[in-house]
């Protein structure tokens, strides 16, 4: 099967997803609010789980105030304005500093992502039941984002019978425009890049360099629907797209470093 978009999708968020904890069973989770809400799933849909939710339940919290700064993190503090405890938990998830700037740090993350703070979040990082206990807390990516959305991907399948995809998202800045969106962070199932070339035009010239970020239009598509504050849809369907069901990672999606011209 080619892939392909229908002229119209449809971006449904699951209802009823409760803030997760360290050891919960996500694919469970998301099944029970699914029947809850009566949402099923077909052969072509793509489930998008925001990474956050994945990070809260693979238990991914740091409490700051057990981190002990490095001399390089205090620096890029001083630098950066960030608290230095913050800083060494970015260090410890990146490959390299990309840029530093006042309130800026770009970092190329263990798993290749170029990001600001490789990823690492402070913004609803607060473990269940840790209120006034411990703290500040931070939030990592999920440590292999790749592996969770096959471990999600084949609990639904299996629960289901459908052929989906299922997309593990976060939300990313751009290096050459301002604001950020929804990209894929892991990948099971579902085609990261749709490749284009040899394709004909309208006027049936046939396309040379035209490969689509498939995975990643899927993921801000989602992200439109799943907000970034309290709204509550950590989980979001996408329906309409084809695509034949097979091993896919983010990888396809990371250019390599020595062609990164923004990194």
């Amino acid at each position: 099967m080619a892939i392909s978009c229908a002229a119209e999708l449809a971006i449904i968020a699951v209802p009823g997803i409760p803030v997760l904890g360290a050891m919960d069973d996500l694919p469970a989770i998301v099944l029970g609010a699914m029947r809850q809400a009566h949402i099923d799933l077909f052969d072509g849909d793509v489930v998008v789980v925001a990474s956050k939710a994945v990070s809260r339940a693979e238990g991914r919290f740091v409490d700051l105030s057990t981190v002990k700064p490095s001399p390089r993190a205090r620096e890029l503090a001083r630098q950066t304005g960030k608290d230095d405890r913050l800083v060494e938990v970015i260090l410890g998830e990146s490959l390299g500093v990309s840029r530093v700037a006042r309130d800026v740090l770009i970092t190329r993350h263990r798993r290749g992502f170029v990001c600001a703070n490789a990823g690492v979040d402070l913004s609803n990082a607060e473990p269940a039941g840790a209120r006034g206990n411990g703290g500040p807390w931070a939030l990592l990516l999920p440590r292999d984002p790749d592996a969770s959305a096959d471990s999600i991907r084949r609990a639904l399948a299996a629960a289901t019978a459908a052929r989906i995809g299922v997309i593990v998202s976060d939300s990313f800045g751009r290096p050459f425009r301002l604001g950020s969106v929804g990209v894929a962070v892991g990948v099971a199932g579902v085609p990261a890049l749709w490749d284009r070339c040899g394709d004909p035009d309208l006027f049936e010239r046939k396309l040379e360099h035209t490969v689509t970020a498939l995975a990643d239009q899927i993921a801000a598509a989602a992200d439109l629907v799943a907000g970034q504050a309290a709204e509550r849809r950590a989980v979001v369907v996408v329906r309409g797209v084809s695509f034949d069901v097979g091993a896919h990672a983010v990888d396809e999606l990371l250019r390599p470093a020595d062609k990164d011209l923004y990194a």
